[in-house]
């Protein structure tokens, strides 16, 4: 393994026309890269991940990354003296213990001309200077935002992070809680402190949280007459209420009386024998006892009961107006609790359409997570050479879900004949299929469909062997056929795959008991050959 500066198009040339790639055992290796990941002016790209700071006995320079892996096993001999026909022990013989930085080679590229890939930035200079001054400064470097994850240019960085970004922190200068910006609309509509504005008297920057105390005092705001329960239709302002009461007092106690009569009535009947007397529209009370002085003491028992009843109807006004001040407590803090629920209702719908939103966005994730997981699953299982071999394990417990029918069939994953070559996988029933139901491992071979069926010769010809492997390496099983082509299993697949064709009779179950050779460690192994001859 060396690493070797070579002139472009095989002539020596200014240090500005050559380039630098690494070779192991004579193969290029390209993606070491330069990690300063700069260009020659004029000239294809410096090609090694590596400080090429390494030299040994025989003369040749190495990268320490290289020199590393080469060595990591132990000495080797230096294949670049082999082929240079130099090879000479134990100065060819490679021993991390006597390699040496080689200082020289870091100058030489440290003093090469470069400059800046950064779309738009002119800077030009040595490796050494960009490294030193210009990699960590350049002004058109696009770098990722860490909030929200998005490219911008560094010298815009801090007014994205100020004005921009979706993603940034935020205190609200009403109650200094924070939040992120996109969350700005649904905390302002539940800040305690986010100012209103009363709409009867039009005052603003009212908190929210002293905003039902204000609907409650605003002198503006209107509210039913307290007498309106008896009657009264009046809706004043709360600051004009006193007027009212005032202005209206003769027609509240024209209201008001059918209902004192009405109570006194029923306290007369509740409380014992006695008389009710109509005299100019007022219910005058005379005992039993008064009946026989009535003649003499008339206009007297009159004008001393007209002043009890007085004494009586204002003390039922009173209890009146106490009564209506409750009422009218209640109804403003019935209506507080009216519009707090207003409130409560549009943000529980906000809430809920957000969790909607973002059950949708959950949904949409797990469907990319699963076509992301099948991906990689059949990426990390395929091959490419018409060779295939299936590691099944849980064997047990597989069969016993196959015997009660739950799981009756099971698929491999999907392998090819060449990279851009036909497209297959296996299907195995362990209770077996058809005539071998009960009895026999099935085995199925089955053609499906590929991104290039277009440039493949059909019907599918090849001749497939199908083989359940002994893991003692003495006997397998094998079975192989070569498919019929008027076979509709065998035609260019029209769906995701053609009907499976195999072996209903591929292996007798009980060739997998007790201990067989064929199942270790509750696992089995089956291998798929495709012979590619003509392809």
């Amino acid at each position: 393994m060396t690493l070797a500066i070579q002139p472009a198009g095989g002539h020596w040339r200014s240090p500005l026309q050559t380039w630098i790639k690494c070779q192991i055992d004579g193969e290029e290796w390209p993606e070491f890269r330069w990690t300063a990941s700069t260009l020659y002016q004029g000239s294809p790209s410096v090609s090694c991940q590596c400080p090429w700071r390494i030299s040994t006995n025989c003369g040749h320079r190495f990268c320490v990354h290289c020199f590393k892996q080469l060595t990591s096993s132990g000495p080797k001999p230096c294949e670049a003296c082999r082929q240079e026909e130099i090879y000479e022990e134990p100065m060819s013989i490679l021993n991390s213990m006597e390699a040496f930085p080689d200082n020289a080679a870091g100058r030489e590229i440290a003093g090469l001309p470069a400059r800046c890939l950064n779309q738009g930035c002119s800077w030009t200079g040595s490796i050494k200077e960009y490294e030193a001054q210009h990699e960590r400064h350049c002004e058109f470097e696009r770098m990722q935002c860490e909030a929200c994850q998005t490219l911008i240019l560094r010298t815009e960085k801090e007014r994205h992070d100020e004005r921009e970004c979706e993603a940034r922190t935020l205190n609200c200068k009403y109650c200094k809680v924070t939040f992120n910006f996109k969350d700005i609309k649904a905390h302002d509509e539940v800040c305690v402190k986010f100012p209103l504005q009363c709409k009867d008297c039009g005052k603003k920057k009212i908190p929210r949280e002293k905003f039902n105390d204000h609907s409650r005092s605003c002198a503006k705001s209107k509210s039913a007459c307290p007498f309106n329960e008896v009657g009264c239709k009046s809706v004043i302002e709360n600051g004009k209420i006193s007027d009212h009461e005032h202005s209206s007092t003769m027609e509240h106690l024209r209201l008001l009386l059918p209902m004192v009569l009405s109570l006194t009535k029923t306290s007369t009947d509740a409380s014992g024998p006695g008389e009710w007397q109509e005299d100019s529209g007022l219910g005058l009370y005379r005992a039993p006892e008064e009946g026989a002085a009535m003649g003499g003491g008339a206009g007297a028992a009159g004008s001393a009961q007209s002043v009890d009843l007085e004494k009586k109807v204002n003390a039922l006004e009173n209890i009146v107006c106490v009564l209506n001040r409750e009422v009218e407590r209640s109804s403003v803090t019935l209506e507080a609790f009216s519009h707090q629920h207003r409130l409560d209702q549009e943000k529980i719908e906000n809430l809920t359409n957000k969790v909607r939103q973002l059950e949708r966005t959950l949904t949409m994730r797990d469907l990319q997570l699963s076509e992301t997981e099948q991906m990689v699953q059949e990426l990390q299982f395929c091959t490419y050479d018409g060779i295939f071999v299936w590691k099944i394990s849980d064997f047990s417990r597989r069969r016993q879900e196959a015997v009660a029918g739950r799981s009756p069939a099971m698929f491999s994953p999907a392998f090819y004949s060449s990279k851009y070559g036909y497209k297959m996988c296996l299907r195995l029933y362990l209770n077996g299929d058809g005539t071998g139901r009960g009895t026999h491992l099935s085995l199925f071979f089955v053609v499906m469909q590929g991104k290039c069926d277009a440039l493949l010769k059909w019907p599918f010809s090849q001749k497939v062997t199908l083989m359940l492997l002994d893991q003692n390496n003495r006997e397998h099983i094998i079975d192989a056929f070569r498919p019929d082509v008027t076979s509709t299993s065998f035609q260019r697949p029209i769906s995701e795959m053609n009907i499976a064709s195999g072996c209903p009779l591929f292996c007798p179950l009980a060739k997998l008991a007790g201990k067989s050779p064929y199942l270790k460690d509750d696992t089995i192994f089956i291998k798929a050959i495709v012979d590619l001859t003509g392809l």
